[in-house]
């Protein structure tokens, strides 16, 4: 991974990544990062690239890394309501906007990781595939978003314990879906997913709980 040749000429560019997609627990989360030039140079070489080739302990320490380098970032989610509403790819753009817009500068151009662009935004945007293996701006968004949500996931297993979210961040693991047939969903499980929809026919479904998601 180098430095991307695409910020020539430009004043500021975005990296912006998504994680949580195949998550059957919690909101999907984004962020967006601008870096400049030097700033991802010095990146990629103390580390930062893909989260998910990095082992989470690493993830950490460049989660503070990244802030302190970074011109502008910010985390975009949606909840799980919205995932249920408008499926999760519509959710996970819906997340990258929210990121994109609540930065506290307006980029002149957005590196989107995948295929699929923002639709109807007035940013000029760059979709790249597997661009978190490419571009350092996404790699970096990419952690902050990773990492934002694995904390996440560690406050829920407290407030919906018996789901083993602290160990597995709301994926599908035998452990969860195991729990899932035993619990039945909770209020932010994803009824849209069918995991969670079998679940509901296997037990009875949990109390009504305030579905707020806490804020790190």
């Amino acid at each position: 991974m180098v430095a991307p040749r695409v910020n020539e000429g430009l004043l500021q560019i975005a990296g912006v990544d998504e994680v949580g997609r195949g998550a059957l627990f919690g909101p999907v989360v984004a962020a967006a990062v601008i870096l400049l030039p030097v700033a991802a140079e010095r990146l990629v070489k103390v580390g930062v690239k893909d989260s998910k080739q990095l082992r989470a302990a690493d993830r950490e320490i460049l989660y503070e890394t990244i802030k302190t380098h970074a011109v502008a970032f910010c985390i975009g989610m949606a909840s799980v309501r919205e995932i249920d509403r408008m499926n999760i790819l519509q959710a996970s753009l819906l997340a990258m906007r929210r990121a994109v817009m609540r930065l506290s500068i307006t980029p002149d151009l957005c590196l989107i990781d995948g295929n699929r662009a923002i639709p109807a935004f007035a940013i000029d945007q760059r979709t790249i595939v597997k661009g978190d293996q490419r571009e350092p701006a996404i790699a970096a968004a990419s952690i902050l978003a990773k990492v934002w949500r694995d904390r996440l996931l560690v406050r829920l297993d407290r407030r919906y314990p018996g789901y083993h979210l602290a160990s597995n961040k709301g994926y599908g693991s035998r452990a969860h879906q195991l729990a899932l047939e035993t619990l039945g969903p909770s209020p932010q499980h994803r009824l849209s997913f069918s995991p969670c929809q079998r679940s509901l026919f296997q037990s009875p479904p949990q109390p009504a709980i305030s579905p707020a998601i806490p804020m790190l």
